[in-house]
């Protein structure tokens, strides 16, 4: 091993580069260790068949459900991590939504909404977040669904640059694409982009398979790679993700006799979220000519969890195919997707023990991921109610519509497996992102998450990461 780092940095998804950019600005040695390679910049990460159909850039790593299933989380292994296909919606949490709520589930988090707000604002300046025009055919449907009792509308912050407009290849693809031109601020291009120090250092291809023990029992001494390398550092920073952060620890406190001596480490792994999300297809007699289509964020009175937001750009034939029955002709979902809208439908799921990630190795051949809706029966309830609610609006206002629930793979909001409370013997993470018991091992990834919101987690996890590596600096908060 190399001399010591300062700054050991695991993943560079968006908690990832967000503590790596704050960190590098401190002057001190930060080693930032991704999985991935970077994306190519040949088109194919906008390319429908390669990105949907074929999956090209997806991982295919084999887990398996509460029931033993065989299933394939729809994870990233690229530098920017899931911010490169899905970043571009970055909201705020509310401030209420950071307190308990006992009656739903829902558990406190050690923080206030203020605590985080700065932070917030930074990330949404580094982001270039904005706010683009209702474009004029998805502005008449807001227009009609808002006209009717309970329904409201938002404009929806964006971190997009204000030239996408005018690139119709990359306008249409934004959502669950990744640029080419750079025209989305993801993790990459936001933050990472901007470290020009040379106390920073970025190495792809390692895998991290192994936090290593300091002698003294307290501390993390580095981490051991696949391929063999190992890498030292005085504090070490998981960002591997929700599904992947909490195997690391779980492993680490088992080899290293942990189990008892850490209040919380019962918990490592549980309380996983990902929100009940439910895909649906509104179709209109009229041709769709809007480009961007995500400029706004509908809720209603009636379900306080919950939200719908357009999904952007182009519905083509190959993103069609995957949504409606495989029997649907090819040529059917292109003349089809002429005359689509897609819609996201989020409901903040509760937080329920049960729902958790399990490492390889704790009785399964793969790791598992036990996550099932009856735990949470007043959010299942209230999801099921809202797309209800909303697929009546829009019939109402002339669409007739096709819905279906994201399922267990989907895990583009997955949060909440090591997560963030005042209590040790109740959470995994302090206040500060340490983890509770070990003295230098913090967590900046969505793992942390203690309540998730009804929006998406992005800008929450950029806000974290910014606000935990604050608290590193001499003087850092308290």
């Amino acid at each position: 091993m190399d001399r010591p780092y300062d700054y050991l940095i695991v993943g560079s998804g968006a908690g990832g580069s967000a503590a790596a950019y704050r960190l590098a600005l401190s002057g001190k040695r930060v080693l930032l260790l991704e999985k991935g390679e970077r994306l190519p910049r040949d088109g194919s990460t906008l390319d429908p068949d390669t990105v949907l159909r074929q999956g090209t850039f997806k991982n295919h790593e084999a887990w398996e459900d509460g029931g033993g299933k065989t299933v394939f989380p729809q994870e990233y292994y690229n530098v920017g991590g899931k911010t490169k296909w899905y970043g571009a919606a970055l909201l705020r949490f509310a401030p209420h939504e950071f307190g308990a709520e006992a009656d739903y589930g829902c558990l406190p988090w050690p923080i206030e909404y203020q605590d985080l707000e700065p932070y917030y604002t930074e990330a949404e300046q580094l982001l270039g977040t904005r706010h683009f025009p209702i474009e004029p055919q998805f502005g008449r449907i807001v227009a009609r669904l808002t006209n009717g009792p309970g329904w409201q509308s938002q404009p929806m912050p964006l971190g997009l640059m204000l030239d996408i407009a005018a690139d119709a290849g990359e306008a249409s693809h934004f959502d669950g694409f990744a640029s080419v031109k750079g025209l989305k601020f993801d993790a990459e291009q936001a933050f990472l982009g901007r470290i020009t120090a040379p106390n920073f250092t970025l190495v792809t291809g390692k895998a991290v398979s192994e936090l290593l023990a300091h002698p003294d029992g307290r501390r993390i001494q580095g981490v051991a790679c696949a391929d063999g390398s190992r890498y030292q550092a005085e504090v070490v920073l998981l960002a591997a993700g929700a599904l992947h952060s909490p195997r690391l620890l779980q492993h680490y406190v088992e080899r290293a006799g942990l189990t008892a001596a850490l209040p919380g480490a019962g918990l490592i792994g549980r309380y996983y979220k990902c929100h009940l999300n439910t895909a649906l297809l509104a179709f209109s007699r009229h041709r769709k000519t809007d480009l961007l289509c995500k400029t706004a964020l509908l809720r209603h009175a009636d379900f306080p969890h919950s939200s719908v937001q357009p999904l952007g750009g182009a519905l083509e034939g190959d993103i069609l195919s995957g949504e409606l029955s495989p029997w649907v002709p090819h040529r059917l979902c292109a003349g089809l997707g002429h005359h689509a809208y897609g819609f996201f439908l989020t409901t903040e799921d509760a937080s329920a023990a049960d729902n958790r990630v399990v490492s390889e190795g704790n009785g399964t051949l793969h790791p598992r991921l036990d996550y099932q809706r009856r735990r949470i029966p007043k959010a299942a309830a209230e999801h099921r109610a809202f797309v209800g609610r909303f697929r009546r609006a829009l019939l109402r206002s002339g669409f007739v519509s096709f819905a279906r629930a994201m399922p267990l793979e989907a895990t583009a909001h997955a949060c909440g497996t090591l997560v963030t409370g005042a209590d040790p013997a109740r959470s995994v993470v302090d206040r500060n992102g340490r983890v509770h018991g070990l003295e230098n091992l913090y967590v900046v990834d969505g793992s942390v998450l203690a309540r998730s919101s009804r929006v998406n987690p992005s800008l929450t996890i950029y806000a974290w990461a910014l606000r935990t590596a604050a608290g590193l600096e001499p003087g850092g908060h308290a």
